[in-house]
């Protein structure tokens, strides 16, 4: 008896977290995207990005964004596991754009 209320009190425990590093997850996506956005600006602002450049990573933040809303529109409003890890993975590819845009040493 004792042994079958820990595994529901454990069951449920894994439920809720699951659940809730999905909904984690759904939110640094965008907050990613924000803080992208005002990196992306804060070059455009100091003179560090082209307005090739910033055309560039604008385009490929579009992408990303486009590639979020299509998927969440298939699965009903959320990201499977596989859709986080090629749009986390894309993020980081364009963060290291930006980052080597900004740095390149060309000025607007």
């Amino acid at each position: 008896m004792n042994t079958l209320r820990l595994r529901s009190i454990a069951t449920f425990t894994l439920a809720t977290l699951l659940a809730g590093g999905s909904a984690f997850a759904q939110g640094t996506i965008r907050n990613r995207e924000v803080r992208q956005q005002d990196r992306i600006a804060n070059g455009v602002r100091s003179g560090q990005l082209t307005p090739r450049e910033t055309a560039h990573l604008e385009r490929r933040e579009a992408r990303i964004n486009h590639q979020v809303r299509v998927d969440r529109r298939r699965d009903g409003g959320r990201l499977n596991v596989a859709q986080r890890r090629r749009i986390h993975r894309e993020q980081n590819r364009t963060s290291r754009a930006i980052y080597r845009d900004k740095h390149n040493r060309r000025r607007a």
